[in-house]
């Protein structure tokens, strides 16, 4: 059971995988969305359709916010497994987003709800099992998400060509990639930025890529980008398909991440596979997902932040030992990796 299906969502793809990976292990399993998007409808079914319980179900809920879909997971009287992706605290959201804030408070309540029903919990981290465990279940273990996440798309020729064409013109790139919220920091990013533009290179760049979280937090970092100067350097990209997603991922100097909170971050994973070295600020699962593969800060103070990017820009002995450090984090992530993983919990589980 998950709340919301949808396609280009990594919580939707890892729900595809665990579903075809349980049936690979001789175990039928069935979606059913609270809503889905048009593309998946056929993958699955609404949860108003399950219909009476059976002795040899199991349900298993993908749990990352608050949702109507936990209240029908809740009074199901099958065995129950949660799957938790975490749930960003409402005191990260909620002045920007009350509806928002209201939804990420409503799972975290849900989540303590369900924990003694439940005879597993499953985190995609260390650090969402710590929660796991904080918020009252027993039996709790990680399993990495069932995500590709060292493939490579076919990178999108024009978009690709117009970025390698401004970086002829001198200066690096720096990416994150994520939703565009308040609780993933971009205008962190700028502000360093801007430092790095004084300091080190008057033309570096900064590429945000992913779709905006709400109405008012977008407004206002363009605003902000717009009092700083730096409209021209800045671009905010919005939602990509994966080859416009991927010419970003080529085009990248650094990868950089300021979030707030993460519970574990898969564009992180992304960059390390394209070769694209990390600096991020060590919050949440950031730092057991990046490991030594890349500069982690304890500060998101502008100046240091920039110089910490500048000297991952400027070092080249640096850069290949967090690339040959990134080979092997990509590798502990590998999807039959995690797909084994994955199916030996759950089958486990369900013997016991």
């Amino acid at each position: 059971m998950i709340p919301s299906l949808a396609e280009r969502d990594a919580i939707g793809v890892h729900t595809l995988a665990v579903a075809e990976a349980l049936r690979q292990a001789g175990l039928a399993s069935d979606i059913f969305y609270g809503d889905c998007t048009n593309e998946l409808m056929k993958v699955g079914r609404h949860v108003t359709t399950m219909g009476r319980a059976h002795k040899d179900r199991w349900i298993l809920y993908q749990s990352s916010i608050g949702s109507p879909v936990f209240d029908v997971f809740a009074a199901r009287p099958e065995p129950k497994i949660v799957n938790y992706h975490n749930i960003t605290p409402a005191a990260l959201l909620e002045s920007w987003e009350p509806s928002v804030g209201y939804e990420v408070g409503l799972g975290r309540e849900q989540l303590r709800r369900i924990a003694g029903d439940c005879r597993l919990a499953i985190a995609d981290s260390t650090f969402n099992e710590t929660e796991l465990k904080e918020a009252g279940f027993t039996s709790t273990a990680v399993a990495p998400l069932l995500i590709d996440m060292s493939v490579h798309a076919h990178a999108d020729a024009p978009r690709l060509g117009r970025l390698r064409d401004a970086k002829a013109d001198g200066g690096p790139d720096f990416l994150f990639v994520g939703k565009v919220s308040p609780h993933k920091a971009p205008h962190d990013l700028v502000k360093m930025l801007a430092v790095y533009r004084r300091l080190y290179h008057p033309r570096a760049r900064l590429h945000l890529v992913g779709s905006p979280l709400g109405r008012r937090y977008g407004p206002a970092l363009a605003a902000f980008i717009a009092d700083l100067g730096l409209s021209e350097a800045v671009s905010v990209v919005g939602s990509a398909p994966p080859e416009v997603l991927e010419a970003y991922y080529r085009a990248a100097d650094v990868f950089v991440c300021a979030s707030d909170h993460e519970g574990f971050c898969v564009p992180i994973v992304e960059a390390m596979a394209h070769d694209v070295p990390v600096v991020a600020y060590a919050a949440g699962a950031v730092p057991e997902t990046v490991g030594e593969a890349g500069l982690l800060l304890a500060s998101k103070e502008a100046l240091p932040f920039a110089a910490a990017v500048h000297k991952v820009v400027d070092d080249a002995e640096l850069r290949r030992r967090f690339s040959v450090a990134a080979r092997d984090r990509v590798a502990s992530f590998s999807l039959p990796r995690a797909r084994r993983r994955f199916v030996e919990l759950v089958t486990a589980a369900i013997a016991a």
